[in-house]
């Protein structure tokens, strides 16, 4: 056993700060990495609305018939399917953006639209 102590001229090696890919993800282009982004937060978005629907319904459920909870939980509801048209508009004005530009930003190809 070696117990010699480091002088304080002998700095330890920098530590290795660099961040390793991971060997399934390839980002060749901006397109990948918005499309990548979007996707995620439409999933997000939706699960976090079936989660905020739920919440309401057990909410409701467990009011035991005091309007002040009642009214809590229809405004969470309420809420939460504000929030799905929300999610909606923006899968329908992604979906027309891709029609009339052919911008596809769930598949990351960008096609130039067809001319009739």
């Amino acid at each position: 056993m070696n117990l010699i102590p480091v002088a304080l001229a002998q700095a330890p090696a920098a530590p290795d700060l660099s961040v390793n890919k991971p060997d399934n993800v390839q980002i060749t282009n901006i397109g990948t990495l918005i499309q990548g982004a979007v996707q995620g937060a439409l999933l997000i978005a939706a699960l976090l609305v079936f989660a905020y629907l739920i919440w309401g319904g057990i909410q409701w459920i467990t009011s035991g018939g005091d309007k002040g909870k009642t009214q809590e939980a229809r405004d969470r509801i309420t809420a939460a399917l504000v929030g799905l048209a929300v999610v909606a508009s923006a899968w329908a004005v992604m979906l027309i953006i891709q029609y009339f530009f052919g911008i596809s930003v769930l598949n990351g190809n960008i096609n130039p639209p067809k001319a009739y």
